[in-house]
């Protein structure tokens, strides 16, 4: 199984995610997006590319807040990943350990916010941010992820 991983892509549509992105996106098992978005748009585009599920940032408008959750705990193929962005937002210092603090007992945790891509094991736990999507301040790259979940996890970070 494959997921395409993204968040903090902070655009109105899927135009103005890059094309290469887009199109890889719509050849994974499911997509996940860790939130801000910023547009409703854009979170009703990634549910024609194929399966999705998502959660909610610090940037995200009331119309998304009432269709997403705040934290997601997804079961695929024996693990648990939890995914949040987080929506309180706040500093990008000490922000492993206020995601992790959301879940108990998961394998990973897809997560966002400092736009920063981070692909780490911390004690058995997956860290995985896959960055900003468009490249926002202050990542100068444009990265999401791609997280393989076959008899082991296995992510993956890509620079378009």
């Amino acid at each position: 199984m494959k997921l395409g991983v993204l968040s903090d892509s902070h655009v109105y549509d899927l135009a103005a995610l890059p094309k290469k992105a887009v199109n890889l996106l719509k050849d994974m098992d499911l997509i996940v997006h860790a939130g801000d978005y910023t547009c409703k748009k854009l979170v009703d585009e990634l549910r024609t590319l194929g399966d999705f599920k998502g959660v909610y940032g610090n940037m995200d408008p009331p119309d998304i807040r009432g269709e997403l959750p705040e934290n997601l705990v997804l079961e695929l193929n024996g693990f648990k990943i939890g995914v949040t962005h987080p929506s309180e937002g706040g500093s990008p210092l000490g922000l492993k350990k206020r995601v992790k603090r959301k879940f108990k007992q998961v394998n990973a945790i897809i997560y966002g916010h400092s736009h920063l891509p981070r692909n780490e094991v911390i004690h058995d736990i997956l860290y995985f941010n896959p960055g900003s999507i468009t490249g926002k301040f202050p990542s100068r790259n444009k990265t999401f992820g791609i997280l393989k979940i076959d008899k082991e996890l296995e992510g993956k970070i890509i620079k378009i």
